[in-house]
């Protein structure tokens, strides 16, 4: 697939989170997944161990159940207050505005995740975080993680939509049992749906000025 005329900045600025604009009838060629794998790999990696696995589902049946889990899992994170992105109160009528239809798009993936021509889950061979000492913990995540950002900036580099998802870690178990990954040995981090966007012309989301979130030498 031809990648998009965007500049570094662009990529990195306009890779949002897809859920509306997600074409579900569209097939998602193999190439174009391994691409995203590709590029993905290249990502750094603690002690030069790539410890990064990609589940891709394509198997309809597979794809339905966890669509029903993760729906179910939608249903318990409506009740977290101050965590569901619903129950959230912004300062000013703009960034209400984002905020309603950040949850109106989130409650619209819950309802048809499992339509996805492609699922993707990302994992990290390395066992179970449970108990695992900090520095430890960080360092499975990050290998992991910055891989799937990696995917998602190459995804959109072709005109494929993503969105981040980790609701569904809520029933990891359930989720471990559809698709055979071995439970006790693979730690699930993130699942998004991927498939070809409607139109490709997204921009980047309203934000605070850096100096918000800066610490300058010192909290």
């Amino acid at each position: 697939m031809a990648l998009l005329d965007l500049t570094n900045d662009e990529l990195l600025t306009t890779t949002r989170a897809v859920r509306k604009r997600l074409d579900y009838s569209r097939p998602v060629s193999d190439d174009d997944i391994r691409d995203c794998v590709r590029a993905a790999m290249q990502t750094p990696s603690g002690s030069n161990s790539m410890t990064m696995q990609f589940v891709i589902v394509k198997d309809e049946a597979k794809r339905a159940a966890i669509g029903d889990i993760y729906a179910k899992c939608f249903d318990i994170y409506r009740t977290m207050d101050g965590v569901y992105a619903g129950s959230i109160a912004r300062d000013t009528p703009e960034e209400q505005a984002q905020q309603d239809r950040v949850t109106a798009s989130a409650e619209h993936l819950a309802a048809t995740m499992g339509q996805a021509p492609v699922l993707v889950l990302a994992c990290s061979a390395t066992g179970r975080l449970d108990g695992m000492p900090a520095m430890a913990a960080a360092s499975t995540m990050g290998n992991v993680l910055p891989a799937m950002w990696s995917f998602m900036l190459a995804a959109r580099a072709r005109g494929l939509g993503t969105s981040w998802t980790t609701v569904s870690l809520m029933m990891e178990q359930e989720v471990a049992d559809v698709l055979g990954i071995p439970f006790d040995q693979v730690q699930q981090a993130v699942l998004s749906p991927l498939a070809h966007t409607v139109g490709t012309d997204f921009k980047p989301a309203m934000r605070p000025e850096p100096d918000t979130i800066i610490h300058w030498d010192q909290w």
